[in-house]
């Protein structure tokens, strides 16, 4: 079944080509699609177009059919071309004629637009509880580490004195920044192209306020033409914030596969964690990080991809667009399995407590001895100087009392005000 069908069948090889994976795909939009065209009959019925009685009957056929959708029993037949003429031929089949009349004043791009919106919110609400749950798992891991000590490194050298409280705050607060991208992504998807049909409006007298209230739109994308045009921008936006979120696992799987080799030996997991080699029985490997780095890595492309498919379109609909449900739907599940498997890990995490006793990391103390002279009165330089003289003559031994005390360093965390930035970008969402 095709909605644009004037009675002349499509030649095979291009229906097959033109459907691509939209069978399949169009799925995770049966929910949204019902849900849309429920808020639209109800929308038609209050400007005359529908009687009361027909809406009830569509309402209540409606009911099943998201009860279907819900328990797993709701297909798109072979010959049917997406989820829109599904739900359309399945009242027609049920309703008869009443089953024809939901499709006044909209189109498939308003429609499908509609589905991607709703999909989307909820899609980025569960990205940002899964976030919410590795921000946590940070905070709680920085706070319960705050006193153990573990070396910085700038250019891969050994630098100056960090902690695991710092460390893992730091990617805790990295996250509160990819936080502001997925609260715009929530935003622009958060407004009502219903209505716009297939870009310039209807002649029918709609009341799009009214559909964006039962959808829970915060508003509306006003201009009909504007409204077409957010295809692809809804998706880019969000290509964004999935691209930062997977920067911040990237970076930190990238840390923790450095520090559980043997040549750091900063953190390890139980060996059920890991995996080992067909010839090394001493092996622990850290493939559950180096897949999350590889899969957040891939996952950074999102948005170059997704422009590419969209450059230089001029407005209004083109079938270019469908290809961006292949690009976004599996991006999405992979970014929620790297959130879930990230916080899986890291509640299993052992830090070493006692890395910077060894001898190897005494130049990690070097700038700690140059304050302590500088605040007994020596000029910084010469304080510079004589420390760097020790190093070189190898006759430097480190004090290794740490006290530092300003925002965001060692000694003060600022968890609580990192936890506040979170609470503050995430409560649109899910809060």
């Amino acid at each position: 079944m095709k909605l644009w069908s004037k009675g002349v069948d499509a030649d095979k090889s291009v229906e097959l080509f033109t459907v691509g994976r939209d069978r399949e795909l169009d799925l995770k939009l049966a929910k949204y699609d019902v849900l849309g065209s429920m808020a639209h009959i109800r929308m038609l019925q209050s400007i005359g177009l529908l009687e009361q009685s027909e809406l009830d009957v569509l309402l209540k056929e409606m009911d099943v059919i998201l009860e279907e959708i819900e328990n797993g029993n709701f297909v798109i037949e072979a010959d049917v071309e997406d989820i829109h003429s599904q739900i359309e031929l399945l009242l027609t089949r049920r309703l008869g004629e009443t089953g024809k009349k939901i499709h006044s004043g909209r189109s498939r791009n308003d429609q499908v637009l509609v589905d991607l919106k709703l999909f989307f919110k909820n899609e980025i609400r569960d990205i940002a509880k899964l976030m919410k749950q590795l921000f946590d798992t940070l905070t709680e891991l920085s706070e319960a580490n705050r006193e153990v000590l573990m070396p910085g490194y700038t250019h891969f050298q050994i630098a100056m004195p960090s902690s695991f409280g710092l460390w893992f705050g730091a990617y805790a607060e990295s996250l509160t920044d990819d936080a502001l991208l997925l609260e715009a992504a929530y935003r622009h998807a958060n407004q009502n192209p219903l209505g716009s049909a297939a870009g310039y409006g209807s002649s029918f007298p709609l009341n799009r306020t009214m559909t964006a209230e039962l959808l829970g739109f915060e508003t509306l994308h006003f201009n009909s033409i504007a409204a077409q045009m957010s295809r692809g921008k809804t998706e880019r936006t969000f290509g964004y914030a999935m691209a930062a979120i997977a920067g911040t696992l990237s970076k930190l799987a990238g840390d923790i596969c450095l520090y559980m080799s043997q040549n750091f030996g900063f953190v390890s997991f139980p060996d059920e964690l890991t995996t080992g080699s067909s010839i090394m029985p001493h092996k622990k490997n850290p493939d559950m990080f180096e897949l999350i780095r590889g899969k957040c890595n891939r996952l950074q492309a999102l948005p170059n991809e997704l422009t590419l498919v969209t450059s230089n379109l001029p407005s209004g609909y083109h079938r270019d667009f469908q290809l961006l449900k292949e690009i976004l739907f599996p991006a999405i599940d992979e970014l929620k399995n790297c959130l879930a498997m990230s916080d899986y890990m890291l509640k299993n995490i052992t830090v070493n407590t006692s890395i910077t006793d060894d001898p190897l990391y005494d130049c990690l103390f070097t700038v700690e001895d140059v304050n302590r002279k500088v605040l007994s009165g020596v000029p910084f330089r010469d304080a510079y100087r004589e420390i760097g003289r020790q190093v070189q003559e190898k006759s430097y031994t480190p004090n290794r009392e740490i006290h530092h005390t300003h925002e965001g360093s060692i000694g003060n965390l600022c968890t609580d005000s990192i936890r506040e930035k979170m609470n503050e970008r995430l409560k649109l969402i899910i809060l």
